[in-house]
């Protein structure tokens, strides 16, 4: 059976997440340790490899976004599969430290090329009253495609460089099927020469809650495994459990455009932040056991990715006559978060103590909870 136009652009977006989110940028902290025994990695240059990950996915978001208005959604799509692909090649042949580091910034710089133009073809394809459910469907992706790695480093150990060859050969077919699948020119776009968007009250709030959630949520993307290994070691729980858990859980983002619509925007924003800081405690606090950070690990998964689609829905109607710039405000800003996120928890770990840290950083994550969509809510109860 032929899927319809929607179908397959959902699809087609969802598998283009996953491999950029999932491939080009996460798997690299996964075959890290493999890695780095055959290249030697030094700590400062592991440092400029996290760093320049950040700086390229900030450059590359910005850079979506005035593309997608100008080249439209095809254009940029395509370009964030070629790009992941033609990284994960450098990766799989990297010779040495500085090349591996090129290559995973090249790599990792798809993501923020990826997300924009999805969010401006759903709103030129999709049906006004299904665009939050596909948007949100699209940005699971992450979730499959972190447990889509996890195995493959499970199974091919050393291997590191056949997994990179792979992921990318993935990525190059992929690009093929969004060239067919996602429109070209979206003609509801802002003309050339739009410039930046007035800072609306929503937009206001939008910035500071995505800003406070990607701060706390470093409390696991950057630190889960030396809490695990602070507070599990020897008992059989490592980091890359702890990741499938979270990926597979991710997948239920999936439904954040269905629970918006149902329940609406803040109640789901606030539950799932409520989510978010248990998650932290139940993996970090001093006493937890492996069911226990397990079952952080799902709630981190599931509360994560489910936020990221909250915040996706809010800048798309914040901004409906530019969904690709609405999508980049609420994205960029969980970046910058997480940015400044993870060395103010590496201080209070290393000058307080990784208690301290982890009761803060909860404190941190229900802190969104007091900013109100306002009427990008009322819009989102008036689609029920």
């Amino acid at each position: 059976m032929r899927m319809n136009p929607a179908m397959a652009l959902g699809a087609c977006g969802f598998s283009l997440i996953a491999v950029c989110y999932g491939f080009a940028r996460f798997a690299f902290g996964l075959f890290l340790p493999q890695i780095d025994s055959e290249l030697a990695l030094s700590a400062s240059l592991s440092g400029l490899i996290a760093g320049g990950s950040f700086l390229g996915y900030c450059i590359a978001i910005l850079l979506s976004a005035y593309l997608t208005e100008r080249r439209g959604p095809r254009f940029v799509a395509t370009a964030a599969a070629l790009v992941a692909a033609v990284g994960m090649v450098g990766i799989a042949t990297a010779a040495t430290p500085v090349w591996l580091a090129v290559a995973v910034m090249l790599a990792g710089s798809s993501t923020g090329l990826a997300s924009p133009p999805m969010a401006s073809a759903v709103a030129a394809t999709v049906r006004v009253s299904r665009q939050g459910v596909t948007n949100t469907v699209i940005n699971a992706g992450t979730g499959a495609g972190v447990v889509m790695t996890g195995p493959v480093a499970l199974l091919l150990g050393e291997q590191w460089r056949w997994a990179f060859a792979g992921f990318a050969i993935v990525a190059f077919a992929l690009a093929a099927a969004v060239a067919l699948s996602v429109p070209g020119v979206v003609k509801s776009e802002q003309p050339t020469g739009a410039g930046l968007p007035k800072l609306t009250g929503a937009l206001k709030r939008l910035i500071a809650a995505s800003f406070l959630m990607g701060a706390a949520s470093t409390a696991l993307w950057s630190f889960g495994g030396q809490l695990v290994t602070l507070r599990l070691s020897g008992e059989g729980v490592d980091v890359g459990t702890l990741w499938i858990a979270i990926g597979a859980a991710g997948l239920t983002g999936a439904f954040a455009g269905t629970w918006v619509a149902r329940f609406g925007l803040d109640a789901v924003h606030r539950f799932f932040l409520a989510l978010l800081a248990a998650s932290i405690v139940m993996v970090g606090m001093p006493g937890t056991t492996s069911a226990w950070t397990l079952g952080g690990g799902l709630l981190f998964g599931a509360a994560y990715i489910t936020l990221t689609g909250v915040y996706l829905i809010w800048g798309v109607a914040a901004l409906s006559d530019r969904p690709a710039v609405g999508l980049m405000v609420g994205f960029l800003t969980i970046a910058v978060g997480q940015t400044l996120g993870a060395p103010l928890f590496g201080l209070l770990m290393d000058h307080v103590s990784a208690t301290c840290a982890i009761v803060v950083f909860a404190l941190l994550a229900l802190a969104p909870g007091v900013a109100r969509a306002g009427r990008v809510n009322a819009l989102s109860e008036a689609a029920r």
